[in-house]
């Protein structure tokens, strides 16, 4: 009888055309509410401190950083955007932003998460150039390319995506069958197209650079090696061993992280079947890959030691202030002395 109470129609004066609901019991929806509620706000904050960071020193709008900055830029709409849209469409029974609405949403999620990974794309050729070709990394990586680099990968991500999903924009309503849905079905064709450009592709450029800026690492760390006196190699050769334990160590964890917020969303390509947000594993595979959105500053920014001072300095703690306070009062006691 309880289960029949929490039935309700989506728009009552459907009566033949409207979805019935199965509102979730209220302790269930503020529990979902709560846990998508954090994770949305985590990205939010995560990603808008890497923004304000690089934005507000000048000294770091390298072009590296530029590429975490449009990478950033793209996680926090993730965040901002998608989420809090698609969390209120997972746990309310009734879809009622429209139809338009409906392929809109799908659209601007599908564009900013392309983008968010052909940025860690150009990030992964950023860091080859750097390390393999250090001499010649000035004159390749120029602020002017990196931002051609970055309009061309926003644009492709948004000609690509409309691309797949023109028919939902076309005809927004053409998988719904009754009112106060939102179904959104990408055919095998398109999903095995997304998947070789969105996954595999990207997935294999990662891999290989940053397997060959691993391996460039640990021959330059030998090479040096092998020019230090005697009495500084075993330093040398502690130091190194370091800095390899710390790049395998980013290395798996870039690798790790992509292939488990990514490889769900895609299996059911890989076995050969359509995609649709009507499926039961959809809140999680969708949701795992918001994830990578949250964990993208953790890995490419908090690593960075340039970040943890930057936010020291636009957030100084209560003895940072006192500190910076008490500099202030004797530099006044010395200029009236």
């Amino acid at each position: 009888m309880d289960n029949l109470e929490r039935v309700e129609l989506c728009y009552p004066q459907f009566l033949n055309r409207s979805c019935s609901g199965l509102k979730r019991p209220r302790s269930e929806a503020v529990l979902l509410y709560t846990l998508f509620f954090s994770i949305t706000v985590s990205t939010v904050v995560l990603n808008l401190l890497v923004i304000i960071s690089i934005s507000y020193f000048r000294q770091l709008q390298t072009p590296t950083n530029m590429l975490l900055l449009s990478m950033a830029t793209s996680d926090f709409l993730v965040g901002l955007l998608v989420m809090p849209v698609e969390a209120m469409r997972f746990i309310e029974p009734c879809w009622l932003l429209g139809d338009v609405m409906c392929a809109l949403c799908y659209i601007v999620g599908f564009t900013l998460t392309s983008a968010s990974v052909g940025n860690m794309v150009l990030i992964s050729i950023d860091r080859y150039v750097a390390i393999c070709y250090p001499l010649q990394y000035p004159t390749k990586i120029t602020r002017s390319r990196i931002e051609v680099s970055v309009s061309l990968c926003w644009a492709c991500s948004l000609l690509y995506n409309g691309l797949i999903l023109k028919d939902h924009l076309r005809q927004p309503d053409r998988y719904h069958s009754c009112y106060g849905e939102c179904l959104m079905v990408i055919s095998y064709i398109s999903g095995t197209i997304d998947l070789v450009f969105t996954f595999i592709v990207p997935c294999s450029v990662i891999v290989i650079l940053y397997m060959r800026v691993f391996v460039e690492a640990i021959l330059q760390a030998r090479a040096m090696q092998s020019h230090v006196a005697a009495v500084t190699v075993g330093a040398i050769r502690v130091t190194a061993k370091k800095s390899e334990k710390k790049a395998a160590r980013t290395l798996g964890i870039i690798i790790f992280m992509f292939l488990m917020t990514f490889c769900p969303y895609y299996y059911p390509s890989l076995a050969g079947q359509d995609l649709s947000n009507n499926a039961s594993s959809w809140a999680i595979v969708s949701w795992m890959v918001y994830l990578n959105s949250c964990l993208n500053p953790l890995v490419y920014a908090f690593f960075y030691p340039w970040f943890r001072k930057s936010i020291s300095l636009i957030f100084p703690t209560q003895k940072q202030q006192r500190i910076r306070s008490l500099a202030g009062i004797k530099s006044r006691e010395n200029h009236y002395s």
